[in-house]
């Protein structure tokens, strides 16, 4: 069967990259403005949302790996974004906090792309809802991407880098498809130089 195309194939992959087209844009400006990644923005706005919890604790509410969450906790801190102390009751466990600082960043920075999602969603009837849900989880197992960390932000990039990172790798991905889209026009044309 491989090799079939089908007469919606073009259709999908098109609307395939819009959306991760969609995905980068809010990951530079992330990057760029804020100098925050998607997942560090998503740490910030539970932290603020939230007394004091554990990274355990959040690695849960942001269904994140312990070890992704560890390093984002880590980059923050360095930014004096989030505070880290021991609990007084058990000193095993480690609370983590959100500075003034981090409160202010989290004000100012927009709303992270699942949200605009999520609204736009719930003005869907739920049948609609559902169709979307059924369609994308088949679209991710025909990807064979039911093993990937899913971060409940869409995000681009490595889930632990600084912005920079973030937007460096943005641009390399961005130079490669272009620069893969011009060899595939040169094949096109025939043009071997």
């Amino acid at each position: 069967m491989q090799g079939m195309a089908t007469q919606f194939d073009e259709n999908i992959l098109r609307s395939l990259r819009r959306i991760s087209r969609a995905i980068d844009l809010y990951s530079r400006k992330l990057a760029g403005r804020y100098k925050l990644t998607g997942p560090q923005l998503v740490c910030l706005r539970q932290l603020a949302g939230a007394e004091e919890m554990t990274s355990g604790e959040l690695a849960a509410e942001v269904a994140l790996s312990q070890a992704t969450v560890t390093g984002i906790l880590d980059r923050l801190e360095a930014r004096e974004l989030i505070g880290r102390r021991r609990d007084s009751r058990d000193r095993r466990r480690v609370m983590v906090t959100i500075t003034g600082a981090g409160r202010r960043l989290v004000e100012s920075a927009p709303p992270p792309l699942h949200n605009v999602f999520s609204e736009r969603l719930a003005g869907l009837p739920e049948s609609d809802q559902a169709d979307i849900d059924r369609v994308l989880a088949r679209v991710v197992d025909m990807m064979e991407a039911e093993e990937l960390d899913a971060a409940p932000l869409m995000t681009a990039g490595p889930t632990t880098a600084v912005a920079g990172e973030v937007v460096e790798f943005l641009t390399t991905e961005q130079n490669t498809a272009a620069a893969g889209s011009t060899e595939e026009s040169k094949a096109k044309k025939g043009d071997k130089g």
